[in-house]
């Protein structure tokens, strides 16, 4: 698998688990907190969990057993990035 895709997975995998914990944060969350958002009360909180749940999958991934790392990660592979060559 190239580092381009193996990249993007690990991107948008932990994003697609932080969406279906901020939908489950606001199935819990009451009406009274979120209802002066509205609609908005979800774009707020996304990148908030988001910003909770990357860096700590990311701090527990070396205590996971790769098949777990890939559920939740998207690959266990962490991908190289090179810098671009310069003239």
């Amino acid at each position: 698998m190239s580092d381009q895709l193996v990249g993007w997975l690990r991107t948008v995998v932990p994003a697609t688990w932080s969406a279906f914990v901020t939908w489950l944060a606001t199935l819990a969350v009451p009406n009274t907190i979120t209802g002066p958002l509205g609609q908005a009360g979800e774009l707020v909180v996304a990148p908030i969990v988001i910003a909770i749940v990357y860096p700590l999958l990311r701090a527990v991934e070396a205590h996971l057993p790769d098949w777990l790392t890939r559920v939740l990660l998207g690959s266990c592979k962490v991908p190289t990035y090179r810098k671009p060559d310069t003239p």
